[in-house]
């Protein structure tokens, strides 16, 4: 079997591409640049992760995203959610809502079956999880089960969408990168982009709060 690897830098598609090397023979790791506040670092973390396990690795844009969002991700104009409390329902669908970008990972998946089918991959790997599945949809398994649907028909050799976190949450997530091997070093798991991860968007403190549990110091 072979894939091609959905590879943000993050800490979810990161542990899934070090699955997806030992379950198939990764061909290609693609970042795609969306006009996204974290772009430079993400496609840093991505190309060193990439580079650590010896993997080729591209970086694809797409500018058109900010003509039609005004997500938080995108536009430096809209506040980025900080500091919120994860055990607080109310306020992480709030989050979710300012970051959300109209069909990304939709978007993202198609391109990369698009690689897939002419490289004759079988496999789109991606870092969903079931964590995030509660505020963010395009996460979920039923997700990836009407994508797969649709990929039966939209690509001659049925490429499929298979993510190894998918059931997991991200302190199962950062264990099972530690039984891996997974360089957590390299990742970047934060919305911003800078020298050092912010700390205080959602996406870093899920992270600070995943290793924590887990008893990761790194």
């Amino acid at each position: 079997m072979h894939s091609v690897v959905l590879l943000s830098g993050g800490l979810d598609s990161t542990v899934s591409l070090a699955m997806a090397i030992r379950e198939t023979t990764v061909v290609l790791c693609l970042t795609v640049d969306y006009g996204q506040r974290a772009a430079a670092s993400e496609i840093a973390a991505a190309g060193a992760i990439a580079c650590y396990y010896g993997l080729d690795h591209i970086v694809l844009p797409a500018p058109f995203f900010k003509d039609f969002s005004r997500s938080a991700l995108l536009s430096r104009s809209v506040q980025l959610p900080s500091n919120v409390d994860l055990n607080d329902n109310s306020a992480v669908q709030d989050s979710a809502l300012a970051v959300w970008v109209p069909n990304r990972n939709g978007f993202l998946i198609n391109l990369a079956a698009c690689y897939a089918e002419a490289l004759g991959c079988d496999f789109v790997i991606t870092g969903f999880n079931r964590e995030e599945a509660a505020t963010f949809p395009d996460n979920s398994s039923e997700f990836v089960q009407a994508v797969n649907a649709a990929l039966r028909y939209s690509t001659r050799n049925g490429v499929r969408v298979r993510s190894y976190t998918q059931q997991l949450n991200k302190e199962e997530i950062v264990q099972l990168g530690m039984r891996l091997g997974v360089p957590f070093k390299l990742i970047w798991s934060c919305y911003e982009s800078g020298q050092q991860m912010c700390g205080r968007c959602e996406s870093c403190r899920r992270l600070a709060r995943a290793k924590q549990k887990a008893g990761v110091k790194t």
